[in-house]
């Protein structure tokens, strides 16, 4: 299985807005949910957000109002548009499907500071 490749994260000031980019390839990223989760240091991956094939999507609560996920199911790319960015969002990001392949991509740094 091919791991899916993310993009887009660096560092902001709380408030700020990023857009993170996650490439994927074969089968089963074309029809699955796909996801992203984050992790932090000591800790599991969490979820944060599914979205379908057909363009349902779902957060975790403490995302929720402040991140749009979408897809483009023809180029097998997902993105997360993060607004309003809080210190505690601070993590590495990584897409998979939902539910999680095991076959991770390298993440993505985000870092808020105050």
């Amino acid at each position: 299985q091919v791991q899916p490749v993310e993009s887009g994260g660096g560092w902001v000031q709380a408030g700020g807005s990023l857009t993170l980019s996650c490439a994927t390839s074969g089968p089963l990223f074309s029809y699955m949910p796909m996801a992203w989760y984050r992790q932090t240091p000591g800790n599991e991956r969490a979820w944060v957000s599914t979205i379908t094939y057909n363009g349902e999507k779902f957060y975790a609560d403490s995302v929720k109002g402040r991140f749009t996920a979408s897809r483009e199911t023809a180029k097998n790319t997902v993105s997360l548009r993060m607004d309003n960015l809080k210190p505690e969002d601070t993590a590495v990001y990584y897409c998979n499907t939902f539910p999680a392949q095991n076959s991770w991509g390298q993440g993505t740094q985000v870092t808020v500071s105050l």
